[in-house]
Parts: C-alpha cells; structure tokens; sequence
C-alpha cells in the first residue's frame, strides 16, 4: 500500500520526469525549427500550446534545407559519401530537406539504381529532396551555337534525374560573353531550350547568381523575363553580388525566385554573418511574397563545416523568431 510520502515522492519524481521530457522535446524542436508535438503531452499547459502556435507561426514563414555544397570539403576528402548526404542532413541538424550538387555524383546521373538509391535513403530519414546544382556542363549562354546546344544536351540527364529523386527544380548558369545585351540573348535562349525540355518532366529551371552578369541583378531579373516561360526562374544567393548590392540583387531577383540560398562564411560573437544583414535580406525574401525553403551553404573557414551549418541554421532560427513576432 502507497503511504502518503511514497505517494507524494512518487507525483514529485513523475513531475520531474514530466519537466525533462518537456524540456528535451522542447530542445528538439528549438534544434530544427519545428512544432513540439502536442500528442507527446495528454494535457499540454498553456505555456506549451502557446509555443506550439509560435512555432507554427514561424515555419510559416520560411523552412530550412540544407545545401550539399556545404560538406563538400568532406565530400571531396573521402570523408562523407554523397550516398549519406540525407542521413547526415537528419541526424545532425534535424533538417528535413536538401539540395544536391552533381559535382557529388557526376558519373551517376544516368545511373538509374544508384539515383534510386540516394531517393529510398533520403525517403527512410523523412528528407525531401528540392533540387539539384548542376555545373560543369558547358555554358547555356556560349556564342558558340554548336557548343550552347551541347550544354543543353548535357543538361537533360539532370532533368531526368531530378525528375527521378523527386525534385522541384534544377539549377543552372548563365554564363556567356560577349556584350551585356549579346549575352542576354545567348543566355535566355540556353535557357529557354533547357526550361521547354524540363517542362515535360514538370520541373522547374532556376539560375543563381553565380559570377559574370549573372551577379547583376537587373540582367538576370531581364534574362528571366526574356525567358517568360513559368518554369524558369531564379534561385537567389545572399553571397554571391560580388561588386553588387547583395540587397538590390536579392530584391531584383526575387520576383523570379523558387529557391534561396543563404550563404554564410564569418559569425561576430552575437552569432550574425558578418558580411550579410540576416535579418534585412530575409525581410527582403517575405516581401517579395517567399515562404519556401531557404538553403543553408556555409563557405567559411573559420567554423569547421558541421559548426557552420549549425551557426547558420541557429541564425536562421533566430531571424525567423524575431520576424514572426
């Protein structure tokens, strides 16, 4: 029979068991950004469901992904295989999306089993797979029209493969030379090529600031238009303006976007990216009316990769925080 002590030490253990898993779930979701589950508590108090309602309040307005560019280091050191990319993706930040770079499996994107096999992994940690970063297949804008017809050819096998993983989109260059009117011809009829394909698959083209004219703002937002296809836009990239207004680029771009990339390299002891106004650039992303996912892609030196990741989805966090209010 429980005396009244043993009854009382035992409600005082159960409370505090009751507060530890409260905390740790609440850990966990501060960690990825999400909802703690209300099912995980009978009786939630007040306090948990007002959380709860922030959260959501906060994935509504943008979700993490992480960008695979982000490991390449240990990518190209043997060190993470291209096959584990989604896995690491959930059990280290608890993130559920991700964003592929063909460099990491260059010769498999006809390989059909192989490409399964990096969709079925992704599908056993609850990973969604949004897009792939295609380079070195030629430039979609060369003067060369024998050659911007190759690069074309060379992007079809990405369609088919991002088409397989059960990607929204590829991204792509547009890169050219020329005269700045001259490579805007050349680069909207690569584009224009590659997009009419991809259409057939339902996927979309996305070109990313990525150097020459295609870090002018205004000449890609013109490019796209020129393109006036729906399935060809644009993914902006915080990091990638070089001698332009990063934040005139993102707002010109933006309009076109169906992805984001937030490229962080350096953090002040506050935790903020030293060369890019987190805060400014993402109200930049809502007003253009975003709320998709937005890429982390950490290129820093002074964080190994794991603790950039993390030092830029905390950020990341922290923004969306203050701007859900």
């Amino acid at each position: 029979m429980m005396t009244s002590r043993n009854r009382r030490d035992f409600m005082q253990q159960g409370s505090s068991l009751a507060a530890t898993s409260v905390l740790a779930a609440i850990l966990a979701s501060e960690t990825a950004g999400t909802a703690v589950a209300e099912s995980f508590f009978p009786l939630p108090p007040r306090e948990l469901r007002r959380a709860n309602r922030q959260a959501r309040r906060e994935e509504r307005l943008f979700k993490l992904s992480l960008a695979q560019w982000s490991l390449h280091k240990s990518i190209r050191a043997g060190e993470l295989d291209n096959l584990d990319f989604a896995r690491v993706t959930r059990e280290e930040f608890n993130i559920e999306a991700v964003e592929y770079v063909n460099q990491f499996f260059f010769e498999k994107a006809e390989d059909k089993a192989y490409v399964d096999d990096m969709k079925s992994r992704a599908a056993d940690q609850g990973v969604k797979s949004l897009l792939i970063m295609i380079d070195r297949e030629g430039n979609l804008g060369d003067p060369d029209e024998a050659k911007r017809a190759t690069a074309v050819k060379n992007h079809e096998k990405w369609v088919a493969a991002a088409h397989q993983l059960g990607c929204h989109s590829i991204r792509v260059n547009a890169r050219s030379s020329g005269s700045y009117e001259e490579q805007a011809k050349l680069a909207a009829d690569g584009l224009r090529r590659v997009s009419e394909y991809a259409a057939s698959a339902k996927l979309n083209v996305l070109v990313e600031n990525h150097g020459g004219l295609s870090s002018n703002g205004a000449w890609l937002a013109a490019v796209i238009s020129s393109v006036d296809m729906k399935n060809c836009g644009t993914l902006p990239d915080f990091g990638n303006f070089h001698e332009y207004d990063r934040y005139q680029g993102v707002a010109e771009t933006m309009p076109f976007a169906m992805a984001v990339s937030a490229k962080s390299h350096d953090f002040d002891k506050a935790g903020n990216e030293t060369a890019t106004d987190y805060v400014k650039m993402m109200k930049i992303v809502l007003a253009a009316g975003y709320h998709g996912y937005v890429g982390i892609e950490y290129e820093g030196r002074g964080l190994d990769e794991i603790a950039g990741i993390r030092a830029t989805q905390q950020l990341l966090l922290k923004v969306r925080r203050q701007l859900a209010g």
